[in-house]
């Protein structure tokens, strides 16, 4: 099963993930977040509200559970 190890800020809206089987990925939440149109997911276009982000259980959480992303789509790039 993928999970994520680390992740790591980049800048603007990037981070560097690390996965179990030793791949890494950039993944920029830039577009993903300035097109949302729901409150609960624009407001983390507010960077220290970006940057506050865990990893539970091999996934990338922020707040509690208020936005995460399927662990398949972010190794492979791909968050919509």
């Amino acid at each position: 099963m993928i999970e994520i190890k680390s992740a790591l800020y980049l800048k603007e809206y990037q981070l560097k993930l690390v996965f179990n089987d030793g791949k890494s990925r950039t993944v920029d939440f830039g577009n993903f977040l300035k097109n949302s149109h729901n409150p609960m997911t624009q407001k983390f276009l507010k960077k220290s509200l970006f940057q506050d982000y865990t990893i539970k259980y091999g996934d990338l959480v922020w707040g509690d559970y208020e936005m995460c992303f399927p662990i398949w789509d972010l190794y492979e790039g791909k968050i919509s």
